[in-house]
């Protein structure tokens, strides 16, 4: 396989309404909901960035200036901060804001992710770029943008990432038709898949599961797209049009994978990552443990 182009750039789509996570979302953002420390979004530029992304793009809809704020200095804060005693508060401050070059473009109707997407055709050019759902985080020893990379590098080809899902919530999902490529345990050809399947209409357990690697050959595809799953342009029916005439990778990703559009995924990512976490992780996990015993 000839070389590919460097993968520089990612896109975060970030202007969805988080219904599924009320009251909590009324005034917040369901991508700055905290886990532990940290508020969602931030677990996926700070992945971007782990994977060598230097460029990122985030893509609100309207009441969102906070996410732009916490990825801007603040100088009151940093003030504030330039006391004894504060130099590890102030360094994760003026670390957030020096993640990466971060921009920002406005979805002005909210008409799915497929438009999401093509708002950002002006800041990828025609360069591969990765798109990191604004809902999912993963926890992974290697972060799953640098597992896709590696794949995109391999084969040459647009990559999806999948795990294997429980039959019955595929209709919630997407469902691929993968082949196993030879000597490649996780790795997969695939040549069509659908969003949100009616029963029978399923390919696989496989879905989409927050991460795709493409390429500018997606953008003439989701200029001419029909509105698909509730009434929205569908990201996956344009990856479906590509991978029927060209084919696409899919990586059986290793990484635990959290819905942020779900309660109860978000409840298990806190307590998950409060015991892996550096500073509380012991404490936390013997208060847990002593917990469980009054259950």
């Amino acid at each position: 396989m000839s070389s590919v182009r460097p993968v520089r750039k990612a896109v975060i789509p970030a202007a969805g309404l988080g219904t599924r996570v009320l009251p909590a979302t009324k005034a917040m953002p369901k991508e700055m909901l905290p886990l532990v420390d940290k508020p969602a979004i931030q677990y996926l530029v700070e992945e971007a960035v782990k994977s060598g992304i230097t460029d990122i793009l985030i893509i609100l809809g309207r009441n969102k200036d906070i996410i732009e704020d916490h990825f801007d200095r603040t100088p009151e804060l940093e003030t504030a901060l330039q006391k004894p005693g504060k130099e590890k508060q102030l360094a994760e401050c003026l670390g957030i804001a020096n993640l990466a070059n971060i921009f920002f473009v406005r979805q002005k109707q909210a008409l799915g992710l497929g438009h999401a997407v093509l708002c950002a055709r002006a800041f990828t050019g025609d360069e591969p770029f990765m798109v990191l759902y604004g809902d999912d985080v993963i926890g992974a020893p290697e972060p799953v943008c640098a597992q896709l990379i590696r794949a995109y590098k391999k084969y040459g080809r647009p990559v999806v990432g999948v795990n294997a899902v429980p039959w019955a919530d595929v209709s919630r999902y997407c469902s691929l038709k993968t082949h196993p490529i030879e000597g490649a345990e996780r790795d997969f050809f695939v040549d069509d898949m659908i969003e949100k399947p009616k029963k029978g209409q399923e390919f696989s357990n496989y879905s989409i599961l927050g991460r795709v690697l493409l390429d500018a050959d997606i953008y003439p595809i989701l200029e001419s797209l029909p509105t698909g799953a509730n009434g929205e342009y569908q990201l996956t029916d344009a990856m479906a049009v590509y991978a029927r005439q060209h084919g696409m990778t899919a990586v059986d990703f290793i990484g635990t994978h959290y819905d942020m559009g779900n309660k109860l995924c978000v409840a298990q990512a806190n307590v998950e990552l409060a015991l892996r976490h550096p500073e509380i992780g012991p404490s936390f996990r013997a208060w847990l443990q002593d917990y469980c015993k009054t259950l």
